[in-house]
């Protein structure tokens, strides 16, 4: 008596699939899942505070990560690092806050498109924080890139847009909070990573949500719910895509993030990208496309 269960055809074609195509096949289910929380996220802004917001977004994460937390096991969940931990929690709530608040705002597309200069400003922290070696070709597709975030930007016209500016600052505390995981990652596993951060959102965003808190009615609770759940599903999503397969083949899927956002604008929210948001996106994407080729070859 055989004891393949029915689902075994399914994994077996799965695995037979190159690492690269999985790859870009995770990334690509990973940027919906994003893109699915923006809308949530915009589509409740009007009624709900973003603090509100992010704190179901931690909260409910860290349900859906228990399992995770309880494999890790209690002894596993101590740090000697914490005040590094701290930091880079502080950083990254505040970026995140950040980045709720400009997809509320903003049109999707160009709040997405903000949000692809992180690593543009990842290749200057890591020289700073890291002390990283970059190449000249990093550096000119940075600066690139960085004229693609002026062209969002656009500082030249009668009234710079607030929330640009908030989208900028947004990226840049979210890349150094990237930075510091990697010097996190070199003594601590990514669930104890994932667990400090969890908990520390609950911590600091519990009291105020409390203050501005307004109760969830029907499928608001399903919304509020998967921004934390589908938001989790998608980091694992990145995780497992760039575990198996090649940075520079599967790191482009990303993109397709900019067209969904896009998409679910014009559809949902009746958004039409400017043609400065075009230009800027597309010099944005095409200069960390470039960088995260560098960095694959360097590494290679």
């Amino acid at each position: 008596m055989s004891s393949s269960t029915p689902d075994a055809p399914r994994f077996a074609f799965w695995s037979r699939l190159p690492g690269n195509l999985q790859g870009i096949l995770l990334l690509s289910i990973g940027a919906f899942l994003f893109s699915v929380v923006d809308v949530f996220v915009k589509s409740l802004g009007g009624r709900y505070h973003p603090i509100e917001i992010s704190f179901f977004r931690y909260a409910c994460g860290f349900v859906f990560l228990i399992p995770f937390f309880i494999r890790l096991g209690r002894h596993n969940l101590g740090t000697r690092r914490f005040p590094l931990h701290v930091l880079r929690m502080g950083l990254a709530f505040i970026a995140q806050l950040g980045i709720f608040i400009t997809v509320i705002h903003m049109p999707l597309a160009d709040a997405t498109a903000f949000m692809f200069s992180k690593p543009l400003f990842t290749t200057v922290a890591a020289v700073f924080i890291l002390s990283e070696v970059v190449s000249g070709r990093r550096w000119a597709a940075t600066v690139v890139g960085f004229i693609g975030v002026l062209v969002l930007v656009r500082p030249g016209s009668e009234a710079i847009d607030p929330f640009a500016l908030v989208a900028v600052a947004s990226a840049m505390t979210f890349a150094v909070a990237n930075v510091l995981i990697r010097k996190l990652s070199s003594t601590e596993p990514t669930a104890r990573i994932l667990f400090y951060y969890h908990i520390g959102g609950i911590v600091l965003f519990a009291g105020p949500a409390a203050y501005v808190w307004v109760m969830p009615v029907g499928i608001e609770w399903v919304q509020l719910i998967a921004i934390g759940g589908l938001t989790t599903i998608g980091i694992f999503c990145f995780m497992r895509a760039f575990s198996v397969g090649e940075a520079n083949a599967v790191g482009p899927a990303e993109n397709l993030r900019l067209i969904y956002a896009a998409i679910f604008g014009f559809v949902l929210f009746a958004e039409i990208p400017s043609i400065w948001s075009a230009v800027g996106a597309t010099i944005i994407v095409a200069s960390t496309v470039y960088i995260a080729q560098v960095e694959a070859r360097r590494k290679r």
